[in-house]
């Protein structure tokens, strides 16, 4: 049992922490193996398709539950809701820490977060596992964040 353990744990670190072949460096476009624009990078706002965002200003309970769903398929495996971390960060004040664009960026748009925000890159480094794209749709991005926003307290 402890020797099928230790291959598992092996294999789903190899799996994490894979990512693309051929001596991809962060900042390296994976399609063009062009440098990536960090000129135009806003660390405020993250790279993505958010800029501006404001969430609903309470809590939005269709939103939330339907966060919650996305939440408990994609995201529960690594991220606990309370501040300890499993995989990845545990997301107990997350909306506090991170402004809502930051956040959407990050979930709709991972490979370039973690390529190009020194947030995400400093998580990394803790995590040390790169997040998979879920590839969320905006729409689940907003409802995950109306979900962390209700883990967060707010009504």
């Amino acid at each position: 049992m402890k020797k099928i353990l230790i291959a598992f744990s092996a294999a789903l670190f190899m799996i994490s922490c894979g990512g693309p072949s051929g001596g991809y460096q962060p900042g390296e476009s994976e399609e063009a193996g062009e440098k990536a624009t960090i000129e135009d990078y806003d660390p405020h706002r993250g790279e993505g398709n958010f800029k501006d965002y404001q969430p609903p200003a309470k809590l939005d309970a269709t939103m939330a539950a339907n966060g919650e769903k996305v939440y408990d398929l994609k995201c529960a495996s690594c991220h606990k809701l309370s501040a300890e971390m499993l995989v990845g960060p545990g997301w107990k004040g997350v909306t506090e820490l991170h402004s809502p664009d930051w956040i959407l960026n990050f979930m709709t748009n991972t490979d370039e977060m973690l390529d190009k925000d020194p947030k995400a890159q400093a998580m990394l480094e803790i995590c040390m596992v790169r997040m998979p794209n879920q590839n969320l749709t905006d729409d689940d991005a907003k409802n995950v964040y109306e979900f962390m926003r209700k883990n967060d307290g707010v009504k």
